[in-house]
């Protein structure tokens, strides 16, 4: 729970640095910033694609996985949450409060260092993983909490949860990360990485539930293990 516990600090910390000093920044500046990160973080989503031994595994996980958080509605219960919290924050939520702590959430959440660090974590206490992961984590909270406001100090809570439950976990899930469930597993969560970044960006017409997409991300450990019942 180290780990868990140092990244949820650096995102709370760097997330206050962005609203301490946001207000300095030019809105073009700012803008260009995100611009920047939203470019930064497609790229290293497309990093963790190209890996794949089996493009259609990364497929299938994002078909089936899809299904199953739309089914489960896991983006509009982030939503929910996050407009609960603004709620309770009252004036100081800020208007981009929601946006702030799903993009956030989803962004530290979502990606190989996340899973693999915290697995590194809970089963050899090795931190140098989350350790990296927390420090690329706090820059980024340091811009997004400057153009988005309070929501991204709040998305600290969310990787305190997230990665926390990984580690706790990670003595159980272990006989099934074989080093090809781990490269599909990062895969896809490339994949969705490259999703965010599209939302950071603008580039699509309507914001892409990446949030719906989450389950993809266990596709692959049931795709081996069916695998390998019938090898």
């Amino acid at each position: 729970m180290i780990a868990a516990v140092v990244n949820a600090v650096v995102v709370i910390l760097g997330g206050a640095l962005g609203l301490l000093f946001g207000g300095r920044l030019q809105e073009r500046h700012t803008a260009t910033l995100v611009s920047g990160l939203g470019i930064c973080v497609v790229v290293i989503g497309i990093t963790s694609a190209v890996e794949t031994s089996n493009i259609l595994i990364v497929i299938l996980s994002v078909v089936f996985g899809t299904i199953a958080g739309e089914l489960l509605r896991i983006e509009a219960r982030l939503d929910a949450l996050g407009d609960f919290l603004k709620a309770r924050l009252g004036r100081h939520g800020g208007s981009r409060f929601t946006e702030g702590f799903v993009t956030a959430s989803l962004l530290f959440c979502v990606g190989s260092m996340a899973i693999m660090g915290s697995f590194d974590a809970g089963l050899r206490g090795d931190y140098q993983t989350i350790f990296a992961k927390s420090a690329l984590d706090g820059v980024m909270a340091v811009t997004f909490a400057a153009t988005m406001g309070l929501g991204v100090l709040f998305s600290g809570a969310t990787v305190l949860v997230y990665q926390g439950a990984l580690t706790l976990v990670a003595a159980f899930v272990e006989p099934f990360l074989s080093a090809p469930v781990v490269t599909e597993m990062s895969a896809v969560g490339g994949v969705l990485l490259i999703g965010t970044g599209i939302n950071i960006l603008g580039l699509s017409p309507s914001r892409i539930k990446v949030g719906n997409m989450l389950p993809a991300m266990v596709v692959p450990v049931v795709w081996f293990a069916v695998a390998g019942l019938f090898a």
